[in-house]
């Protein structure tokens, strides 16, 4: 449930039955052919359609997130590492001292990871009545790797960043044509030590290689193995 389809009178009556929430974090970046907002659309999504059924509120996803590698990609803003731990921090309290107990952020941006270290470090130190907290990226599942896997052996770096396994009917744009050759995988080692210009250098498009698109039905299998691990995390992932 999007929370903002509820007023705050709706949230209040709400915490009187359950505590939990859901903060998507997302960034905004260059994906090759596919839009700037791939991330934030990929983890508000699956939060939204692991949540609805639930009946749990789902935030706006935060827009903004770590990427200054591909500072030489127009319309890709960075947040700083601090700046962003310190949003979620800020969050995490404010939510906590409105009732929420139980914190599920749905990560869409690799260069995010380091917020999982500041919600582990949240919930252990927070003040006050205890929480719970979770930070999960929509690709975590055994079951996704395992899927995604059978489906094109080959992937390796190709196929995540604004190839194929971000390639959703939900992330493409109206009259924009993905090509439709493999593209050559990523230099792993030449871009682990590239400056953005050289990291745009190295990816061309933007994309890290592998093919661009796969069939729909693959797709949308892949998808529901996403949402059933949100889904199950906000189920049964509490202690």
């Amino acid at each position: 449930m999007r929370i903002r389809d509820w007023n705050w009178m709706q949230v209040e009556e709400y915490l009187e039955r359950d505590d939990r929430i859901v903060l998507p974090l997302g960034s905004t970046e260059q994906h090759a052919y596919l839009s700037l907002e791939t991330d934030n659309i990929l983890s508000e999504r699956a939060a939204v359609d692991a949540a609805e059924p639930l009946g749990v509120p789902v935030l706006p996803v935060m827009p903004y997130g770590l990427t200054p590698r591909f500072a030489a990609f127009p319309g890709s803003p960075s947040l700083r590492v601090e700046t962003l731990l310190a949003v979620v921090r800020d969050l995490l309290d404010s939510l906590h001292s409105q009732g929420f107990r139980r914190f599920l952020l749905v990560n869409g941006h690799g260069g995010n990871v380091p917020g999982a270290s500041v919600v582990r470090e949240w919930a252990a130190g927070v003040t006050g009545p205890k929480a719970q907290a979770i930070f999960y990226s929509w690709w975590e599942s055994e079951e996704f790797d395992a899927l995604t896997k059978s489906i094109d052996p080959d992937t390796r770096y190709g196929g995540w960043h604004a190839a194929w396994l971000e390639n959703f009917p939900w992330t493409r744009l109206e009259g924009v044509e993905v090509p439709h050759e493999r593209k050559p995988e990523l230099d792993a080692d030449a871009y682990r030590v590239a400056d953005p210009e050289g990291v745009r250098s190295l990816l061309g498009d933007g994309s890290f290689g592998g093919p661009y698109q796969r069939p729909d039905e693959e797709m949308l299998r892949i998808w529901e193995v996403v949402v059933a691990g949100v889904r199950d995390l906000l189920e049964n992932g509490w202690r």
